[in-house]
């Protein structure tokens, strides 16, 4: 699910996160695996992938028991879905689901949001199921991912928070720098 509430860091009406003349991937094949924007035509595999993993997500990813939980319903899904395809045609962020190289199963799901945090020019998240991670294929992903990043997109500098950077020094960061636009408003008013 492009979990568009426990994920997201922007605040307001984003403008683009890459320049106008950046070709953002829409399709990348390895021998193990595919990736492909997520939208509604993901809906149901994405579906699949998220709720066979709630506890493991939930622990590993949003650190929340708001996503996943047993609760979301097929038209939750389905709006997420949408709002993550209208972020990625907007060019806002971009979530692409993980699949297998046949496409009939989802892996898991990377997303490449905007930061929150001065010094980083986007933050890259990523998830996979609980039998995907027990099989060591968090670890690949995460690898190929950090080199995807560095080869293929236009970032200077990404953060990869609870991996590169650990969960308590992202966390301050992200509250020292709201604190710092806090008190930059409060001075212009």
């Amino acid at each position: 699910m492009g979990q568009a509430s426990a994920v997201t860091q922007e605040a307001k009406p984003a403008s683009p996160l890459v320049p106008e003349d950046f070709t953002v991937p829409i399709l990348v094949e390895t021998k193990k695996f595919k990736i492909v924007p997520l939208g509604p035509d993901l809906a149901k595999v994405d579906f699949k992938a998220y709720m066979s993993s709630i506890e493991h997500l939930q622990k590993t990813f949003t650190r929340s028991t708001d996503w996943p939980h047993k609760d979301i319903s097929d038209a939750d899904a389905m709006r997420d879905m949408e709002t993550e395809q209208a972020r990625f045609r907007n060019r806002t962020s971009f979530a692409y689901a993980i699949l297998t190289p046949d496409g009939s199963r989802e892996r898991g799901c990377v997303y490449v949001y905007p930061s929150t945090v001065e010094g980083y020019d986007a933050v890259v998240r990523l998830w996979v199921t609980k039998d995907e991670y027990d099989a060591g294929f968090d670890a690949e992903l995460y690898h190929w991912v950090v080199g995807w990043m560095r080869k293929d997109w236009p970032f200077a500098k990404v953060a990869y928070p609870g991996r590169a950077i650990d969960w308590a020094t992202w966390d301050s960061a992200v509250t020292a720098n709201k604190a710092r636009k806090d008190a930059s408003e409060r001075q212009k008013n």
